[in-house]
């Protein structure tokens, strides 16, 4: 009977989820040379190719898109056992403050994985906006919080930066009309620096809408009735980059933050504080390597 090593499969999945072996290997914190044999030791235990390294990057065959499957429940079912096994039955609740906006795609796979760990540890998930979590952090009412920040204070540590991008419905045309309708709530970080970017570029806009909340935002882009911004990533599934070619002007970058009210308060926050790293820092890597959803320039006007 031929037995499948977790740490191999867990190196497979980390090279079919972000697109090569280099990818993989600074996530794995391995060498390449070493993820290399890895794959090639299973390809030789499983006498199939997981892997058609003919064209640009690396994508996987049909075999290699089969085992993917049973990598992720394997390597996921060994990190449960293991953290139930060897964790004492810690108890208690950990506040947990999140931006609204990145919430998804990483969040939910977080609190999956440290559910799995400590299930008798419940994670109260707040969500609002980054000045509104920082009060509340310094007011001593949260045990970690993200933020997005132009920039990484000395009593944060910087998870990852992502651009910040013009968002608009699918085949949208508003963002060619001008004066340029914009969408964003009332406290939205992101708002000062689009319009300075605007004004900036000497581009007229108008304000959309009056709201605090997100989803009035997303229906109003979604109904082609303005545009907004967003961090790249963390768009829904209904609205898509706008792919402007230049004529509305690039609004930068931004990272997210994570403060951690008591680094040495305990196994359960290190865990969780781990957690965020590497789904943050996945996250980061898979847009790296993805191509992105655009609104195309060839829209018709």
């Amino acid at each position: 009977m031929r037995n499948l090593d977790v740490t191999t499969l867990r190196s497979f999945a980390a090279v079919a989820e972000l697109g090569g072996v280099t990818r993989a290997a600074g996530f794995l914190h391995l060498t390449q040379s070493a993820v290399s044999m890895q794959l090639k030791r299973l390809e030789e235990l499983l006498g199939v190719s997981l892997l058609d390294r003919g064209g640009r990057g690396i994508a996987l065959t049909a075999e290699g898109e089969q085992l993917l499957r049973y990598a992720r429940r394997m390597v996921a079912l060994n990190d449960e056992a293991v953290q139930r096994l060897t964790h004492e039955a810690f108890e208690g609740m950990v506040t947990f403050c999140v931006p609204h906006d990145i919430i998804t795609p990483a969040v939910p796979r977080v609190l999956q994985q440290f559910n799995a760990a400590y299930p008798r540890v419940r994670v109260q998930l707040i969500a609002s906006y980054t000045t509104a979590l920082k009060a509340q952090f310094e007011r001593g009412e949260c045990d970690l919080i993200l933020t997005t920040e132009g920039h990484t204070p000395d009593e944060a540590e910087k998870l990852c930066t992502l651009p910040l991008v013009w968002i608009g419905a699918p085949g949208g045309t508003t963002w060619r009309r001008r004066p340029l309708r914009f969408a964003s709530c009332r406290h939205c970080l992101f708002r000062p620096r689009t319009l300075a970017a605007l004004d900036a570029e000497g581009i007229e806009w108008e304000a959309a809408i009056d709201t605090e909340s997100d989803k009035t935002v997303e229906a109003t882009v979604s109904a082609d009735l303005a545009v907004s911004s967003m961090i790249e990533g963390t768009e829904p599934s209904h609205l898509e980059v706008i792919d402007h070619g230049g004529a509305l002007p690039d609004l930068g970058q931004q990272n997210i933050n994570m403060y951690v009210a008591d680094p040495a308060k305990g196994e359960v926050i290190s865990y969780l504080s781990d957690l965020i790293r590497q789904s943050f820092g996945l996250q980061a890597a898979r847009k790296e390597s993805a191509p992105r959803r655009v609104v195309s320039l060839s829209s018709t006007a």
